[in-house]
């Protein structure tokens, strides 16, 4: 798998902060986030009593939430369609590379480092495990290349894996047959950089929920819904579906384009293929990979996406 030595992980993650120039302080953020990211998450979703009492313990990282646009600015994902997170998964070339301001609209965080051969965490996802009555199954958070998944895996044992690029298709695909959203969450205090995909379900997602509320967590895919009224049957999978509520059922579906995160969960489900994505030249651009990945074929589906 090419995981780390353990007891190496820890001084590769600082070594890498310090080749990066990244304060003392965003290490220790860093540092903590990931070895305690159920913890953490849990104490900022605040609805398990056992939890919501450690934002003390969080309180200097935590209280950047009190500002929706900073705590956007340095924690932020990229919505996705099923094809291009299976992409990102699937890249053959090393990629180092700062994203452009019109793929991600902050300068905080938005480098993607890819070895292009993984390695590969699945850890239990964070949110669902704050709530409840959380939706299953859990290990859904794909932690991606290294230091991060090591790091993982070392703070993590009981609640991460690792998996083979195989194994995290997968849960890709299974997700996204349950209607789910993927995200490529970026993160300043990991590096500043792509470290997860994320597939997440309305109900739990602390960041869809964020995003719902004000906080602008989530970054556009660039694509939003657009139905094809002659096929559609009014059977309301899409609304239901839907994470952003951006789909009425009346005689057709109707999509509302400003809420639509264009993540493609309605056009996975829709029974009548009556739903594609359209590429909406005011969002910021996708996050394509094969614009520095042309190593790796094209997905047949990836392609007719991309036009």
């Amino acid at each position: 798998m090419g995981v780390g030595k353990p007891r190496s992980v820890t001084s590769q993650l600082w070594r890498e902060a310090r080749k990066g120039k990244r304060p003392l302080r965003t290490f220790l953020h860093g540092y903590i986030y990931g070895a305690w990211p159920h913890d953490y998450i849990g104490a900022a979703i605040g609805e398990r009593r056992e939890l919501a009492w450690k934002r003390l313990l969080f309180a200097p990282f935590l209280l950047r939430a009190l500002d929706p646009e900073r705590w956007a600015a340095e924690y932020h994902g990229k919505v996705m369609p099923t094809a291009a997170a299976t992409r990102l998964l699937t890249v053959k070339e090393p990629v180092t590379l700062s994203l452009p301001e019109q793929v991600i609209p902050w300068d905080t965080a938005r480098d993607l480092v890819l070895s292009g051969d993984g390695p590969f965490v699945a850890m239990d996802c964070p949110c669902r495990l704050a709530r409840h009555a959380p939706c299953t199954p859990l290990d859904v958070c794909l932690i991606v290349g290294e230091p991060f998944a090591s790091f993982i895996l070392e703070h993590q044992p009981a609640k991460a894996r690792a998996i083979t690029r195989e194994e995290a298709v997968s849960i890709i695909q299974a997700e996204a047959q349950r209607g789910h959203v993927h995200h490529a969450f970026f993160k300043q205090a990991m590096l500043g950089r792509f470290y997860a995909i994320c597939n997440c379900c309305s109900c739990c997602c602390g960041a869809i929920s964020a995003h719902r509320n004000g906080t602008p967590m989530l970054i556009s895919s660039g694509y939003v819904a657009q139905v094809n009224e002659a096929a559609c049957v009014a059977c309301g999978t899409c609304e239901s579906t839907c994470a952003f509520d951006a789909i009425q059922v009346d005689a057709v579906a109707r999509v509302n384009a400003a809420a639509c995160m264009g993540c493609g969960a309605c056009v996975n489900l829709c029974p009548a293929g009556a739903l594609t994505l359209v590429r909406d030249e005011t969002r910021p651009a996708p996050l394509d990979v094969h614009l520095f990945d042309r190593a790796t074929p094209l997905p047949p589906e990836m392609a007719r996406l991309l036009g």
